[in-house]
């Protein structure tokens, strides 16, 4: 499939404000409510036509910079400032280029500028994550082919070499590496359990919505059938293995598999080197560790990169997510005995294949395989947001995902009626209608995606994708 060249020619953005039906806390944040974010890209080809493309994510406050004298509304501003440098970037190239090479030649410069006005990495990687997707998805319906067919053929046209992103993959074969790719039809639905979350009856708040959704981990596994778990950590010793034995006592009949969210809560190694020995010599947790496959960045990230981790990857792998801030940040901590790092949309999927590229040459390499990318990312929410990054991770053939936004908001009850129902009709696997609004379907633990792997454009079905663009808060 050969790559198209095309310039940028229009970028908008609308928000629609997202209410949480259950509060979230991780980390020292607890979030109630945040705006989700729309992008809606044009782009024009040699012979004058035209294509538009879209995408969407949640704008998560004290995630990207989790200095605690910002405001959520300075981080949703930062978030602003990030989407707004793109575009400014990505519409004044004067040359027409590839999917690929309008993101490789603006990634330094971004980054420079993003650090200039003291910003974190990880938000200057926000703007363009959601523009490149939205300029794939234009690309892909001007084709009429889907994600993962235009992924398999590089459509994008990614080209390491000469690029300067990622020299340890100049001698990698990429395009092989694209095209044995092969999309999953299903994948578990990684449950989280947020630090304010009801594990049972005994601590359901008696604030908690009457809207016939589950307000607890025990009945949101009696009603989707969880088998995969996320468990959040707060940094207490005490706290967290107390917390992880309520915990138990309600999934150890049901866990197939459980993963750790550190949500860097530990001031250093030795300090969750602690927390470990406690867990792993508690016999009540006993088989919940036995089902704990990696802890997700135990360590801040301002201290996670700084030592080597390799005793402690040894008992239990590790993976970094928030440290996870740029392209070469997998090769600093792979290193130091980390051996896994997470895939999330808000980081861009660029970032996401350029890392399962690695995991693929390292564990050719290896004697067994040890290097791993996992779907990382709680928040969300059912649309096109959600259906772009299963559609990324089905694709990478990862077979589970952290996905339970729908358990914190009541699924598209924010969207007007047609947007919910075009929804239904495009992907009536993947949604069902419940307690009065469209939501994701999720039976037995799992997530039907089939209906992802053949919509042409990156998992919209057609161009706008069904969204009430005119029900949406200004344009900027």
């Amino acid at each position: 499939m050969d790559a198209i060249r095309f310039h940028v020619e229009e970028i908008r953005f609308a928000e629609r404000n997202v209410a949480l039906r259950l509060p979230f806390r991780f980390g020292a944040a607890t979030v109630t409510a945040c705006p989700q974010v729309y992008v809606k890209a044009r782009i024009r080809f040699a012979d004058g036509r035209t294509a538009e493309g879209c995408a969407a994510e949640m704008m998560i406050p004290k995630w990207f910079d989790k200095n605690p004298a910002l405001t959520n509304e300075q981080n949703f501003e930062q978030l602003r400032f990030a989407l707004r440098d793109a575009r400014e970037a990505y519409t004044a190239e004067p040359d027409a280029q590839t999917a690929w090479t309008h993101f490789a030649s603006n990634y330094a410069a971004l980054q420079s500028r993003a650090r200039a006005k003291g910003l974190q990495p990880l938000v200057a990687s926000y703007g363009p994550a959601l523009i490149d997707r939205a300029l794939l998805d234009a690309l892909c319906l001007h084709s009429g082919t889907s994600f993962a067919a235009a992924m398999s053929g590089n459509l994008c046209g990614i080209d390491i070499a000469g690029s300067g992103l990622a020299d340890d993959l100049s001698g990698f074969d990429m395009p092989g590496f694209l095209a044995k790719q092969s999309p999953r039809t299903r994948i578990a639905a990684r449950h989280t359990v947020g630090l304010a979350d009801a594990i049972d009856d005994s601590d359901a708040s008696p604030d908690a919505p009457a809207d016939g959704l589950p307000t607890t981990l025990q009945a949101a596994v009696q009603r989707y059938g969880h088998t995969h778990f996320k468990l959040k950590l707060c940094g207490n010793t005490a706290q967290d293995i107390d917390r992880l034995q309520r915990i138990a006592r309600v999934i150890d009949g049901r866990a197939q598999l459980v993963t750790l969210d550190g949500n860097e809560q530990y001031a250093d190694a030795d300090a969750f080197a602690t927390f470990l020995d406690r867990m792993l010599s508690t016999p009540t947790l006993w088989k919940l560790a036995q089902k704990t496959v990696f802890v997700e960045q135990p360590i801040r990230r301002d201290a996670a990169l700084q030592r080597d981790v390799s005793a402690l990857g040894k008992r239990i792998p590790l993976l970094i997510d928030e440290s996870d801030a740029t392209l070469d940040a997998f090769v600093q901590a792979r290193a130091l005995g980390y051996t896994g790092v997470s895939s999330k949309s808000c980081k861009g999927f660029y970032k996401s294949v350029i890392n399962a590229a690695r995991c693929a040459q390292w564990n050719a390499a290896a004697e067994k395989p040890r290097y791993f990318l996992s779907g990382e990312d709680l928040t969300m929410q059912a649309g096109i947001g959600v259906q772009q990054d299963l559609a990324l991770v089905a694709w990478l053939g990862l077979s589970h995902v952290e996905r339970n936004g729908h358990h914190y908001v009541n699924g598209l009850a924010a969207a007007p009626e047609a947007e919910q129902q075009a929804l239904l009709r495009a992907h009536p696997g993947l949604y069902e209608t419940s307690d009065g609004a469209a939501r994701l379907a999720i039976r037995e633990g799992q997530l039907d995606l089939s209906s992802l792997a053949a919509a042409p454009g990156f998992a919209t079905g057609k161009p706008g994708a069904g969204i009430s663009w005119d029900a949406m808060r200004s344009v900027y």
